[in-house]
């Protein structure tokens, strides 16, 4: 059971990797494949996006990462829901001028048909 719970955490870091990464190079399909239909994806700011306008900002928003990198993160599992807490570290061009982010993160990740998708996000300012 230990052993099972160690590779889905694994599971998560990677899908966790690759939602950067796809925020990075703007990767729509990777964004579309690993988010669920229902996300709500939340900005420290307050502003809440559905999947479409989340993916939308990602390719077509004023701020375009450079990189991403999730800092102490920790990641559970109940059931066929994943939670990830870290702190965002970014970098990016924001309306042309380099900008930094580092906030705190919170994904709620489920598992459908063997894959691990993104539920939900919640960026709050440290």
């Amino acid at each position: 059971m230990a052993q099972n719970n160690k590779n889905e955490i694994a599971k998560i870091e990677s899908k966790v990797k690759e939602i950067y990464t796809a925020m990075v190079v703007k990767d729509k399909d990777v964004l579309e494949d690993l988010t669920l239909e229902k996300l709500s994806y939340g900005h420290s700011n307050g502003k809440i996006e559905n999947k479409s306008e989340y993916v939308d900002g990602v390719l077509n928003g004023s701020f375009q990462f450079t990189s991403i990198t999730p800092i102490d993160q920790t990641i559970s599992i109940v059931d066929d829901v994943g939670i990830v807490r870290h702190v965002f570290n970014g970098e990016g061009i924001n309306n042309g001028m380099p900008a930094k982010v580092n906030i705190g993160c919170l994904l709620i990740f489920q598992k459908g048909n063997g894959n691990w998708k993104l539920l939900a996000r919640q960026a709050f300012k440290l």
